[in-house]
């Protein structure tokens, strides 16, 4: 039987091709940004991936099943099997760094449509993906527990967890919540389903490891990787892994000014500003946000990072490659946006594997 998906603020689709990857069938997707959608179609298609089923909707969540066309298409779909929803509502107005207006937010009220959708459409199972700040932040934390008053309410069975992209071999430090709902009259009144599958390592113990801090940069230095790392968690071993500079999206990159001191002067590794930090080759990146108020440069090159690269600090495989008309700045905040492959792909395994072992 398959496990269709229908997602929702679906992006560039990294959570998508996670799930899809762990065997779920994606049949519908809904992003209201054409730029996006048309970069999620297109990056389907160099990975000869069948486009979804029934189609892309590029309406606001808040229509999408007000459309006779879709309504229908997801109570047929739900005649059939078992029916998921997937997404990542926006989440500036929750982020530490962004708005903080919550759920009266512009982008905050979403997660409430969000919530509202699923218990007027009664998926069999449901994820919600976003920051930290959604339940770390009184103010927020009161929002997110009635959203999951009203959910439990309406009968799902509740399993949040707060997980670190590098437990999952993300060569990146980046917190993410991710909320779990299974329908009890499709899986019973207490489902043991538990987040952790594909967990390489407990977050303190990755940071506890000797990790370099900084060194001087230099243009195309050579620095030995230190002992007692974990390779596979460095920006060194992705850009190599992913081929980065033979990449289609290699030259992707904000051309520096000669006059920007900035792309010579910061050393190798120094991350504590707000901007302009410089990775380091033999450590893991910062949480990946690609815009104007925070760019990451390159370890060992007087520049900022390229799109090749950006991927690769979200895990993704070599072959997912963008669009090169779209512009620089769209595609920095799709990749900036999504949630690192290897961290969508393994919370979809474990989702799989466990509906797998409990359809009735």
């Amino acid at each position: 039987m398959e496990l269709e998906i229908f997602s929702f603020f679906s992006g560039l689709g990294l959570l998508d091709l996670g799930f899809h990857n762990a065997g779920f069938n994606i049949c519908f997707v809904n992003e209201v940004n054409n730029d996006f959608l048309a970069s999620y179609k297109y990056t389907r298609d160099k990975m000869n991936i069948a486009q979804p089923e029934y189609g892309y909707a590029d309406s606001d969540i808040r229509n999408v099943f007000t459309e006779t066309k879709w309504n229908g298409i997801y109570e047929d779909v739900r005649k059939k099997g078992i029916v998921g929803f997937i997404g990542g509502p926006p989440c500036p107005d929750f982020s530490f760094g962004g708005k903080n207006e919550g759920g009266t937010g512009a982008n905050g009220i979403l997660t409430q449509v969000y919530c509202k959708m699923i218990i007027e459409k009664q998926p069999d199972f449901f994820l919600l993906e976003n920051v930290k700040g959604l339940m770390q932040t009184k103010k927020h934390k009161d929002f997110f527990e009635n959203l999951k008053r009203d959910l439990k309410n309406s009968g799902y069975f509740l399993v949040e967890t707060l997980d670190n992209a590098l437990e999952y071999g993300v060569p990146q430090y980046r917190d993410r919540l991710f909320l779990v709902g299974l329908k009890k009259s499709t899986f019973g009144e207490t489902p043991d389903f538990q987040f952790g599958y594909g967990r390489i390592a407990a977050l303190q113990d990755v940071l506890d490891l000797p990790w370099p801090t900084q060194n001087e940069f230099a243009v195309n230095s050579h620095i030995e990787k230190p002992l007692g790392i974990r390779e596979n968690l460095t920006i060194q071993h992705w850009f190599d892994k992913n081929d980065v500079l033979n990449h289609t999206n290699a030259n992707d990159y904000f051309q520096p000014k000669p006059t920007t001191l900035k792309f010579h002067s910061v050393p190798e590794g120094d991350t504590h500003g707000k901007s302009f930090k410089r990775l380091h080759r033999w450590r893991y990146s910062p949480t990946a946000a690609y815009g104007n108020n925070e760019v990451h440069l390159h370890p060992f090159k007087a520049r900022r990072i390229s799109i090749s690269e950006a991927l690769a600090v979200q895990s993704l495989p070599s072959n997912f490659e963008l669009p090169i008309e779209l512009p620089l700045s769209a595609k920095f905040k799709m990749v900036g946006n999504g949630v690192p492959y290897l961290m969508s792909y393994n919370i979809g395994k474990g989702l799989y594997t466990w509906l797998k072992e409990h359809i009735r």
